[in-house]
């Protein structure tokens, strides 16, 4: 597929070492970490366990969240990802949508992302910056981190117009998308897209075992993203009504923000998986979920729109597995 090239994303774990072994040895670019602090694991340890486990594969936040940390507290990071891992980290930043949201909070407003962009990336290159009205400065002598400026690159995660032009605005060094774009990219940067799925077997579907836990969180994903914008909504998709019918049973009012997102795109929970059989053959048709053919048709697409990295988010008891046959089908 020419330059097209093939990563995973996944939440922070405890397996996060075995997994990025297995995106390394099915040939992929790199490793992205998720960053939603009240669901998954610390985003930054990840990274450092997946850099530390592998030898070539890259590592990549997506995305981070502003909001979670001090500018500083983020240079530093990135600082010490490229004293273990020269040249292999890439961080993507957003909005926080389901990080904030499960903490009951708006996303983050783009202007405050691209403020927070701008700060890191004077930090990095060894800028005094004003940071809430007061100078800072990465002040680690020789040893303690690697020498000013640091030239990691800082993609933008955008979700719309908006996202699109602070990506122009600052400069990103690339794009992470969450859907195809509207129209064919221009090509000035590398544009990654995730994507959802498994590759089904010629007897497997809806009904079988594996497919619902491999497919299914990724569609319970669109009830939570549903409920977040039109909660009245969520009745009118396919299961809705048992998902939401099972949300309030768990937590009352004050509290919803809480059960929205557990297991959020790596987990079904036992509300989740009455709400994915009532869906039915629904759960396959989102994401990429299909035969080896379906999934490089898919791949083809995705290059004709100016996509140049393609980034699976496994789900499921067997992520090696995943990784191994979503890698074999993009290949061919």
């Amino acid at each position: 597929m020419g330059e097209l090239s093939l990563s995973v994303a996944l939440p922070p774990s405890a397996q996060i070492p075995e997994y990025a072994r297995a995106a390394e040895g099915a040939g992929c670019a790199r490793l992205w970490l998720f960053d939603s602090p009240a669901v998954y694991g610390d985003l930054w340890i990840a990274v450092a366990r997946a850099a530390d486990a592998t030898s070539d594969l890259g590592v990549g936040t997506g995305v981070a969240v502003p909001a979670l940390r001090h500018p500083m507290v983020t240079a530093a990071a990135i600082a010490t990802i490229e004293q273990l891992a020269p040249g292999r980290l890439t961080c993507a930043f957003g909005t926080g949508f389901t990080a904030r949201r499960a903490m009951g909070q708006k996303p983050m407003r783009w202007a405050a992302v691209s403020a927070y962009l701008r700060q890191v990336a004077s930090l990095l290159d060894g800028d005094v910056v004003d940071i809430d009205g007061a100078a800072c400065q990465m002040l680690q002598l020789p040893g303690w981190a690697p020498d000013r400026p640091l030239r990691t690159p800082l993609w933008v995660a955008p979700s719309g117009p908006k996202g699109m032009a602070v990506a122009e605005d600052v400069d990103a060094a690339g794009l992470l998308l969450s859907q195809p774009p509207p129209q064919q990219l221009d090509g000035r940067r590398p544009a990654a897209m995730i994507v959802s799925g498994t590759v089904l077997g010629s007897d497997e579907d809806h009904t079988s075992d594996r497919v619902v836990e491999a497919a299914g969180p990724w569609y319970a994903a669109m009830w939570h993203a549903v409920y977040e914008a039109a909660p009245d909504f969520v009745t009118e998709m396919p299961g809705g009504g048992t998902w939401l019918e099972g949300l309030h049973a768990v937590r009352g009012e004050g509290q919803l923000h809480l059960g929205v997102h557990e297991g959020h795109v790596c987990a079904l929970t036992d509300r989740d998986r009455a709400a994915i059989r009532e869906a039915g053959a629904a759960i396959l048709e989102y994401g990429w979920t299909g035969s080896p053919e379906h999934i490089r048709a898919a791949v083809a697409d995705s290059a004709a729109l100016g996509i140049t990295e393609i980034v699976y988010t496994p789900a499921g008891p067997d992520i090696a597995g995943e990784i191994e046959s979503f890698a074999k089908a993009f290949h061919g």
